[in-house]
């Protein structure tokens, strides 16, 4: 008996204990700084970030966020990420979310800013601040209506009556980018909508005004916490910076034109290690993220091997080298997409779009630098000991040996049937057309053709 109150007392402390540590088990808050443009080095930190904080098993992901905006296709890349992170993600905007921060911001579960922010302006421009056309707007508006939507909708009840009202309004999203959009009461047509703290909080774009992000926390009801944040690495920052479209397109083109340039000399030379080079920064972080796929990279070389063997193998130009040019294409451009070997159902059109372009543009740069330097070359300059300058009227003309027809002379060596013969003291290559001369034997020049002495042996 007192066997059996000795193990039911320590069965109770043991629980006791354990559920005293479950108590005391702290939430874990996860924050990942967005301070800088965005690009594909934040849209890596993102990425990095909310795949560790799930792995962390964290209860909540905070974005501390300050940005004027950055490049739509990396925005969208981010908010679709965000939408359907395991765990719910929110954002402080401590002062600026515009353009695509804002967009980023809609996608969050919660948004909170700081007394000051703003929150909008999310018109696609170029790099000198002007509006691109009504197509990329277009796209940029289905996108933050879009974000918006998936936040869905309230019901609320007034006695008998149910209504539904939208926890973040689509039309006010589409305004954040359009300034065509009237949004009643709100903005009239001629401006795009950007709002500060207190109106986002009146028209339900703001869960709430805080100074900190520990006022953040304590408002999604943490109270016993532990703060993470994502650090980055060097190697985030390398690989943003080679997954850069513009980058990427300057490494298609040293691959282009390394490899015709390479064509065109004989040996192997500093083009080829250029196209090397380029072509391992270009498909190495991608291959490394999990973009490039083995047959993917197996595709671009298959297109360069088709296409050399069509120019030094095979007579013209036919199936082999088309091939080869689609499959170097295909190779580039299934790179850059985020498929599952042939399955390309989650690729969206803006990655395509994006993909698309930057294999264009590499392969149009390279082309127009190809003809450029092909009629550059031997001009003054760089490019000026890349040609032959020897003229034909400088080469040394043919001498005339026709007077040496009916001279005598001796064998210089063996000819067999040619050599070499003395003639007034004189050396010049000969052809006996009387058989093997011995060394030494005495000849006789017969005759001349194309600076060709020909002779017999005298007995």
């Amino acid at each position: 008996m007192l066997k059996i109150i000795k193990i039911f007392t320590f069965t109770i402390l043991f629980l006791l204990n354990n559920l005293s540590g479950w108590a005391e088990e702290k939430s874990l808050i996860y924050i990942i700084d967005i301070k800088k443009e965005i690009n594909h080095t934040t849209w890596l930190y993102l990425k990095n970030g909310l795949i560790e904080a799930d792995s962390l098993q964290a209860s909540a992901i905070i974005l501390h966020m300050n940005t004027y905006g950055g490049l739509v296709e990396a925005a969208d890349s981010m908010r679709t990420a965000i939408l359907y992170n395991p765990v719910p993600v929110s954002v402080f905007i401590d002062n600026n979310a515009a353009s695509a921060g804002a967009l980023i911001s809609i996608a969050a579960e919660h948004i909170y800013m700081r007394k000051g922010a703003n929150i909008g302006a999310a018109t696609v421009v170029n790099q000198t601040g002007e509006a691109m056309p009504d197509k990329y707007q277009s796209y940029m508006r289905s996108m933050t209506r879009s974000t918006a939507e998936a936040h869905g909708k309230d019901t609320i009840i007034h006695g008998k009556d149910t209504t539904f009202r939208w926890k973040r309004d689509p039309l006010i999203a589409e305004a954040m980018v359009d300034e065509r959009v009237i949004v009643p009461n709100l903005i009239d047509t001629g401006k795009v909508l950007t709002f500060t703290a207190e109106e986002a909080v009146a028209w339900g774009y703001c869960d709430g005004i805080a100074e900190s992000i520990e006022e953040v926390i304590h408002d999604l009801g943490y109270m016993d916490y532990e703060i993470r944040h994502y650090t980055p690495s060097w190697f985030d920052h390398v690989k943003g910076f080679l997954m850069n479209p513009i980058l990427q397109s300057l490494l298609i083109l040293i691959i282009i034109g390394g490899i015709y340039f390479e064509m065109q000399t004989p040996g192997i030379g500093f083009s080829s290690a250029a196209a090397i080079i380029a072509a391992i920064l270009y498909f190495a972080p991608l291959y490394i993220d999990g973009l490039a796929q083995n047959w993917e990279i197996l595709l671009f070389i298959l297109g360069i091997i088709l296409l050399m063997a069509e120019i030094f193998v095979l007579p013209g130009f036919g199936i082999a080298g088309i091939t080869g040019i689609i499959f170097i294409i295909g190779g580039l451009t299934t790179t850059l997409l985020n498929n599952t070997d042939f399955n390309f159902e989650g690729v969206s059109n803006s990655e395509l779009d994006t993909a698309t372009l930057t294999v264009l543009a590499g392969l149009v740069c390279s082309i127009l630098l190809i003809i450029w330097i092909s009629h550059k070359i031997g001009s003054p300059g760089m490019l000026n000991k890349m040609a032959l300058h020897t003229h034909l009227e400088e080469a040394r003309s043919i001498p005339d040996l026709s007077g040496l027809i009916g001279i005598h002379g001796v064998a210089a060596t063996v000819l067999r049937p040619s050599g070499k013969v003395t003639i007034a003291g004189e050396i010049y290559d000969a052809v006996s057309e009387s058989g093997f001369i011995e060394k030494g034997g005495k000849v006789q020049v017969s005759r001349v053709e194309n600076a060709q002495i020909y002779v017999y042996e005298i007995r």
